[in-house]
């Protein structure tokens, strides 16, 4: 858990320097990410201390004195197995009720820290909206990123609109944590500002004012910022927030609603393509159609253009209207498949704690080896596997590669045979393999083919 929390420092460690946070707003923040870890740190746990505990009862002896004792080694899992059924229950609970708890706290403590300082939130790239400016900037250089390039502002009047727009070439953020103002010092840039008179016919021609500027001096007001309750706690939107119940019910309204959208984008393509309105004015005793002529060549030059482009036109949106409603839908499936995911992995994590502890204890009491050492190479060698494949199968989820159900359940079933077989091994008092068993076929083939002699006959 601890190597765990150190990830999560140093993976959000952006989002917490430079914002003047004490240390008990950092440690509410670890406090409220570290039950998210729990469905990593419990399934390893499990794992690694189950070789750990059964390789040093074989590496000591202690399941041959066992058995002499007339004790198997499924009736010594017997209570290590009923305690891991009731961890496995409380992991349940713990999925259901705490992590929903946790990540709400967390996600609403991250989204008030980031409004601190907005000036630590202009990132490269992408329009950044801070009070009632619009800032974008190509790059950030500087000890604490204070030097800007290539720097557009867009400026948000009164009434919502964007009449004014500033472009520099460089800019610097000047300010101080105790002051509510942020100046931002522009240079070497133009000024353009839209001045759109009272006839509207004059209005298509789009007037503006444009000046040029060697320093410019814009102050930011922070006072709204910087007054932020840490404490705010009204998002609640997200799927790892909630508890099975509400998954439940959220999965069926967005299931219902994502087929109402999906009804009527198909009734209105089918409206939008005519075809409905093919039949008005059809006439069969009228139809005179040669196929070997093109249907334009019954109608005049500038008709058939007249219908061309009206033909030509209805497409092009027809296509922009489906690959808009394609994306739209796509995110609709992405949002959808998520809710899936945390459904089936509250349930995951229980079954996976019983599958991995009797892939770890049979595996300890083969290899024989206890402490430190080997168990945790072949521990974390496991997880490894068991994690990466849940995580590739999630992925794919999202995207509506696979199933949902499946790419949750996954790394599971594939661990389930391998603990069959190795509790089988185990309770049978054989090895990890018999490669007598791999090479008996072989030898027996290259025997009928003459390779290999039989010694009793040759002597």
């Amino acid at each position: 858990m601890f190597i765990f929390v150190l990830q999560t420092i140093w993976l959000y460690i952006g989002e917490l320097a430079g914002k003047d946070l004490d240390a008990e707003i950092i440690l509410k923040f670890l406090l409220y990410f570290s039950p998210k870890l729990v469905p990593l740190v419990l399934p390893l746990t499990i794992l690694l201390t189950s070789i750990m505990t059964f390789g040093a009862f074989a590496e000591n002896y202690e399941f041959a004195a066992m058995k002499s004792s007339g004790i198997s080694l499924g009736r010594a899992m017997r209570s290590l197995t009923y305690f891991i059924v009731f961890i496995s229950v409380i992991a349940f609970f713990f999925a259901n009720n705490v992590i929903p708890a946790a990540e709400f706290k967390s996600i609403n403590l991250r989204k008030n820290i980031a409004q601190l300082k907005p000036a630590m939130a202009i990132s490269e790239g992408i329009f950044n909206d801070i009070g009632t400016f619009n800032i974008k900037v190509d790059e950030k250089t500087g000890e604490n990123d204070q030097y800007l390039d290539n720097v557009i502002i867009h400026q948000k009047n009164s009434n919502g609109g964007n009449n004014t727009v500033i472009k520099a070439k460089e800019g610097e953020l000047v300010g101080s944590t105790d002051s509510d103002v942020l100046s931002l010092i522009l240079k070497e840039g133009n000024y353009y500002d839209d001045t759109p008179p009272r006839d509207f016919k004059k209005r298509k021609n789009k007037p503006f004012v444009k000046s040029y500027f060697d320093e410019y001096v814009i102050n930011i007001d922070l006072s709204d910022f910087n007054n932020v309750d840490l404490e705010d706690e009204t998002y609640n939107s997200a799927h790892g927030m909630l508890k099975v119940s509400e998954l439940e019910e959220s999965i069926d309204s967005f299931s219902v609603s994502f087929n109402e959208r999906m009804a009527e984008f198909r009734q209105t393509m089918y409206n939008r393509s005519g075809v409905s309105n093919l039949t008005l004015n059809y006439k069969p005793k009228d139809t005179v159609f040669d196929n070997e002529q093109e249907l334009l060549n019954y109608f005049n030059t500038y008709d058939g253009s007249q219908i061309s482009n009206l033909a030509l036109g209805t497409v092009n949106s027809a296509l922009a209207h489906l690959g808009m409603k394609k994306q739209e839908f796509k995110v609709s499936i992405v949002q959808l498949n998520k809710f899936e995911i945390a459904l089936h992995e509250k349930f995951a994590l229980s079954i996976a704690c019983i599958v991995l502890f009797f892939v770890g204890a049979p595996l300890g009491a083969i290899i024989r080896k206890g402490g430190m050492g080997l168990p945790i190479v072949v521990a974390i060698l496991l997880f490894l596997t068991y994690h990466f494949i849940g995580i590739f199968a999630k992925n794919s989820a999202e995207n509506g590669t696979i199933a949902p159900f499946i790419a949750t359940w996954l790394s599971t079933w594939i661990m389930l045979p391998l603990g069959v077989y190795l509790t089988y091994r185990a309770t049978t008092d054989q090895g990890l393999f018999v490669f007598d068993n791999f090479i008996a076929p072989i030898r027996k083939l290259f025997k009928k083919a003459g390779l290999f002699k039989d010694k009793s006959k040759t002597e």
